[in-house]
């Protein structure tokens, strides 16, 4: 069987466990990184927020070693050799840069920077200082995505022609939170895993154009500010594709994200937070030669994928080699992203990512 001793689960180095530092303790750092580092033995020294209420009880529900006063005092212990920064994007570029100016590792939440001149500046500044850079994709490590990914990169569709997204959501969780803030909130903040993961699907291939919309959906909420729907079409120049398609006022007990890989001589078919079908279950199939195969997969998104961002880029640190989630390989998701935002701006205009750099 061509899937037989895929190993999608989050991977440590034995014998090298450094000292994480994490800055900013919200929602996601209480729900998804701090219970992902606990399940997989992350040691985590301290952590920092200037928000006394964000730290409260994270010692004794998580074992973080500490709660540090200030940035600085993080900065400065010498014990922690990672910095996992889980900000909002608007702070980020500085907070990164303060981490690699004292000599740490960094892992950023998603998306890293706001455009793609400060992207580069921060890829280039890690670089001169011999430092990892790498984003919190967490998405790649979703077990069905990390599934579908080994599978790609060992040829068991060929080559990569179409890859197709539609999830179902509901965003009524943004309602009076800073996420209804944000500009381009769904094709920005929430679908840049989507982009991201396509982004690796079709690894190699050059992006002709991207096309975006984003709407209000006709059963969405009166005081809320930010669209809930959305669709993004990426055309590749030798015609291969990529399509994604967001239902963000989905009313279901039974929600699934399915998405397809097709390939010159296979498919790839699966689904991430939910099957639909089979709820509590996530699986991939691979169909190829007219036989057709189905695989059950451990774990789930959060922790998994949380778990399998830090453990990729420990593992690069001990082997001295680029993260596959580092900054660098992330350019291009961000690029895409962008240009999403900007069709979505423009009418749905075909944006070429040439024309964010002009």
């Amino acid at each position: 069987m061509i899937a037989s001793g895929l190993d999608y689960r989050p991977s440590f180095p034995p014998d090298y466990r450094p000292g994480i530092g994490i800055v900013g303790c919200g929602d996601i750092v209480r729900s998804a990184h701090l219970p992902a580092y606990a399940k997989y033995g992350v040691r985590v020294v301290g952590v920092f927020d200037p928000a006394a209420e964000a730290t409260a009880g994270v010692r004794e529900r998580f074992g973080v070693g500490r709660v540090f006063a200030s940035l600085d005092e993080l900065l400065a212990q010498p014990e922690i050799e990672v910095v996992d920064i889980a900000t909002h994007t608007a702070v980020r570029k500085g907070l990164i840069r303060r981490a690699l100016v004292a000599g740490k590792h960094v892992l950023s939440q998603k998306p890293f920077a706001l455009d793609l001149r400060s992207a580069q500046e921060l890829v280039d500044e890690a670089d001169a200082r011999g430092l990892k850079l790498a984003v919190n994709q967490n998405g790649r490590w979703s077990p069905p995505w990390r599934f579908a990914t080994l599978l790609v990169q060992e040829g068991a569709v060929g080559d990569v022609v179409a890859v197709t997204h539609l999830y179902d959501h509901n965003y009524r969780f943004t309602l009076g939170t800073t996420f209804d803030e944000i500009e381009h909130f769904v094709l920005w903040d929430y679908s840049v895993h989507w982009f991201d993961i396509t982004r690796c699907w079709l690894e190699g291939k050059t992006v002709a154009t991207v096309r975006a919309r984003e709407y209000r959906t006709p059963n969405q909420p009166a005081e809320s500010k930010a669209p809930w729907g959305m669709w993004a079409a990426i055309e590749y120049e030798d015609g291969s594709s990529g399509i994604i398609r967001g239902v963000g006022s989905a009313e279901t007990a039974r929600p699934a994200k399915p998405f397809w890989i097709h390939g010159a001589e296979g498919t790839i078919r699966g689904s991430v937070l939910g099957s639909g079908d089979r709820p509590g279950v996530e699986s991939v199939e691979l169909e190829r030669d007219g036989a057709r195969s189905s695989f059950d997969l451990d774990g789930r998104w959060n922790p998994e994928g949380f778990a399998g961002t830090m453990g990729e880029l420990v593992t690069a640190i001990a082997e001295d080699r680029e993260p596959y989630n580092s900054a660098r390989h992330n350019l291009l998701s961000l690029q895409l992203t962008l240009a999403a935002c900007r069709s979505a701006e423009e009418d749905a205009r075909p944006v070429s990512l040439d024309e964010l750099t002009a």
